[in-house]
């Protein structure tokens, strides 16, 4: 799990964000596995929309590599009244963005890849952090010959 400092880091960026971008409606950091990170997001229930995103973050995953177009980015959901943009943000976190309809798609998607950014970099740094430490690797045994020759039938 991500530290206390480093959520308060990200929380930090979303709030940034929607200062940046007036038409969106929330912004939520998660986990790929859907458990939420941090999330500025009046009215929505956002552990509901984590698990929401990793299901849709699968399904995109498959079908990125299903058509050969590498490793998944960026996932966007038009609905009757506004949008739902998902990015990719490290190694283990996504960001997903609800914006109004009358949000500049463009200018969406420049805030949400540069916040993504900060934001996986925030994430993969702490993971690391808090990562057990690797165990000492241990000598290779030397091999030995077998006792003896082997026994042989005459």
């Amino acid at each position: 799990m991500v530290p206390e400092a480093e959520v308060q880091d990200v929380l930090d960026e979303l709030q940034r964000l929607r200062a940046r971008v007036p038409l969106l409606a929330g912004a939520l950091a998660a986990s790929t596995d859907g458990l939420v990170l941090a999330q500025d997001t009046p009215g929505v229930e956002a552990e509901g929309v984590a698990a929401l995103t990793a299901a849709a973050l699968g399904v995109a995953l498959r079908m990125a590599e299903a058509t050969g177009r590498g490793g998944f980015r960026e996932l966007l959901v038009r609905g009757e009244t506004g949008y739902i943009a998902t990015y990719a943000a490290g190694s283990s976190a996504v960001l997903t963005l609800l914006a109004e309809d009358r949000i500049n798609v463009g200018r969406l998607h420049l805030e949400g890849r540069r916040a993504s950014a900060r934001i996986g970099e925030l994430v993969d740094a702490a993971l690391r952090r808090s990562a057990p430490p690797a165990p000492a690797p241990h000598a290779p045994r030397p091999r030995t010959p077998p006792p003896g020759p082997l026994p042989h039938r005459t």
